[in-house]
């Protein structure tokens, strides 16, 4: 079930210093969020915060408030692997298991989470999540060979898949297709349109043209200068950030002014 997420007041430090600074936004359920602005600026640190990715690098800490379905997710009592479970998180390079067949790849997640799973009900999640990330027809045949055999967009889908299989609510993507081909970026572009019916989809890209193309909402973050942390500088549909921004900076970054 997609799940909206609210965050507020949102600080992000490692150590002392403080990277990203005072983020308030709504991710909408069922919906593309991206997240644009130059490198250094705090987009993917930020998006890590969203499923508690952030906090597995020592010395990196949140203030604020992450919430989904009206629960805190960084309340003590919640527990991050959890939040990893209904938060799912694909990076920038494709990472199958490299040991792993494909078909290992896509059940790995569901086998940590039920020690008893019947091969029928193994072999119907592996097929609906390799469905769902349009990777069933090209690869059916071929189940048990190792997933790093595939090319770097299939294994892209690969993780996607694997990602879904354990059927969370969100799905996190930093910089999903900068490795890939033009022709798997489409792929992978197609195939973001086609999971928002499911899911509440939250990617970082710096190809602006692609922010345009997939994502119905879009967050510009900037920095003052280097050394200063990164802030939301304007959240807004995507149709209006790129034809009628609110914010003179916005608008000269996505111009190609700067970064």
């Amino acid at each position: 079930m997609a799940k909206s997420i609210d965050v507020s007041d949102l600080n992000i430090y490692y150590g002392d210093f403080l990277a990203v600074e005072g983020v308030n936004m709504t991710i909408r359920a069922k919906a593309v969020t991206a997240f644009i602005g130059p490198s250094g600026c705090g987009k993917s640190t930020f998006l890590r915060t969203l499923n508690r990715m952030h906090e597995v690098i020592p010395g990196a800490r949140v203030e604020g408030k992450v919430v989904v379905s009206g629960q805190s997710l960084y309340d003590s009592s919640v527990d991050p692997v959890a939040v990893r479970r209904q938060i799912g998180m694909v990076f920038q390079r494709p990472n199958p298991f490299p040991t792993m067949s494909i078909y290992d790849n896509v059940i790995a997640g569901s086998k940590l989470n039920s020690k008893r799973l019947k091969k029928a009900d193994a072999d119907a999640i592996v097929e609906k999540s390799l469905r769902g990330a349009n990777l069933w027809t090209e690869v059916k045949d071929r189940l048990s060979k190792p997933g790093m055999g595939l090319s770097g967009g299939q294994q892209q889908r690969l993780c996607i898949a694997r990602a879904i299989a354990v059927e969370p609510d969100v799905l996190l993507m930093d910089e999903p297709c900068s490795a890939l081909d033009p022709i798997s970026t489409a792929a992978i572009e197609d195939l973001i349109q086609e999971l928002k019916s499911e899911y509440t989809i939250v990617i970082v890209t710096h190809n602006m043209q692609q922010a345009a193309r997939v994502s119905d909402d879009t967050g510009f973050f900037n920095l003052k200068a280097t050394g200063e942390p990164g802030h939301l500088v304007e959240f807004n549909p995507t149709t209006k950030m790129f034809t009628n921004p609110d914010e003179e900076s916005t608008e000269a970054y996505i111009s190609g002014r700067f970064g």
